[in-house]
């Protein structure tokens, strides 16, 4: 079957599920979310085993040791994935609430959530994707199409027949969760064209994968991921604070999208904060790529332009010297990717003005950006990181993958 034809099956199967999905009771939906945990449980030995192969492939054909840390998964991860499905069970589900209201001339008109229908999702090697879109679907009584990448695909065939299997246990079609088995280009391209059978198309990866899908879509896109995030080091910052959470934001997991790839200093605090900074690195590797005034504190290599607009995705850090708030924020709205930006600062006043200038999804006063995460947030997962204003912003949960519907009841009225 040609790559197009496929992909549209696939497509037209899950558009098929979209009456019984949206028909779900919340009962019913979450004891599919509690059936797929217990499955991730008991078959966690037959989904490592899978990700163990994908390791293996993707370390062979060279896949950066940063981007391997984004494709394993362990016991650990496995149970923590599980556990955010309890979490979503937990969460009000959406669908049906609304407002209500009664015109003078006694129609009655309510606003109700419903699912958008079909959400198809174009992702690259996070096989946690695989499970919290899907989960997030079937919550909200959406029906999935799953597009991973090919260093996950082993990993993504287990975990996306354990969910279909919660489905059929359930009474609800297995087709509500679809993978495309197919990872050729051809395939992200062909699912990018099901206008009429795909209702929402989120890209989640780099800036290249987001790219593509925006510029050649035919179906309604969110553009999500692409983290160029900033840390901002005031005039007025507490030093240990800065230190501890610039630590954080780069180091703790650097091939995620709210990592920084950017350290902004104010002038009267390089001097003394970027030594700090870089002596509690200890053993750690960091790749500092500064401006001239960064380079003469700490001799690194300096910074190219392109530098401030790179999303490293390693352990590489741009630091750059400023003279104030007005440079930072300046600095950040140009060459930002509308994700997470931080400020530590002891001033309110420029708290402020940071929060409400800096032009991003989520903005931190004295706190890492590593929190922008549906988990963290609450949602108990997350189909991605919206870095748009329409629709959705931030991240995805629940709320984001539903439209709204007017029910309009009258007993003859006529205009």
């Amino acid at each position: 079957m040609e790559t197009y034809d496929y992909v549209k099956s696939v497509s037209t199967a899950a558009a098929a599920s979209k009456s019984a999905m949206a028909g779900a009771s919340t009962k019913t939906k979450n004891a599919v979310l509690a059936r797929i945990a217990e499955l991730l449980r008991t078959e966690s030995e037959r989904i490592i085993a899978a990700n163990t192969l994908d390791l293996e492939n993707a370390d062979a054909n060279g896949v950066p040791k940063p981007m391997l840390d984004r494709l394993k998964l362990d016991k650990k991860r496995i149970d923590g994935i599980a556990d955010s499905l309890g979490e979503l069970i937990m969460l009000e589900d959406p669908i049906g609430s609304g407002t209500r209201t009664t015109r003078p001339n006694g129609l009655v008109i309510e606003h109700i959530r419903v699912p958008l229908g079909v959400v198809a999702i174009i992702y690259e090697a996070r096989p946690n994707v695989t499970v919290d879109a899907a989960a997030l679907c079937i919550k909200t009584g959406n029906a999935c199409v799953l597009r991973g990448g090919k260093e996950a695909i082993a990993t993504n065939r287990v975990l996306t027949e354990l969910m279909r299997r919660a489905l059929c246990d359930n009474g609800l079609p297995e087709n509500a969760v679809a993978l495309i088995d197919n990872t050729t280009r051809e395939s992200s391209t062909a699912l990018m064209k099901m206008r009429g059978l795909v209702d929402l198309l989120v890209p989640r990866g780099g800036a290249g994968l987001i790219r593509s899908v925006v510029d050649n879509a035919t179906v309604p896109v969110i553009e999500t991921g692409a983290g160029n995030c900033h840390i901002y080091i005031d005039k007025t910052a507490d030093h240990d604070i800065g230190v501890k959470v610039a630590l954080n934001a780069k180091m703790s997991r650097p091939s995620v999208c709210n990592a920084i790839e950017t350290m902004l200093v104010h002038e009267s605090e390089a001097a003394e904060f970027l030594p700090k900074f870089t002596a509690a690195l200890g053993d750690k590797t960091l790749e500092i790529r500064g401006c001239e005034r960064t380079c003469a504190i700490l001799g690194c290599k300096v910074a190219e332009e392109s530098d401030w607009a790179t999303e490293y995705d390693d352990y590489i850090l741009a630091v750059k010297v400023v003279s104030g708030i007005d440079e930072a924020i300046a600095h950040i709205n140009r060459y930002n990717t509308g994700h997470s930006e931080s400020i530590i600062t002891g001033n309110m006043a420029n708290a402020e003005r940071f929060r409400n200038e800096i032009d991003a999804a989520a903005v931190y006063v004295n706190a890492s950006t590593r929190f922008t995460d549906g988990g963290e947030f609450g949602f108990g997962a997350e189909l991605g990181i919206s870095t748009q204003k329409l629709h959705a912003r931030g991240p995805m949960g629940l709320d984001a993958l539903t439209t709204g519907k007017y029910l309009v009841t009258g007993n003859g009225q006529v205009r």
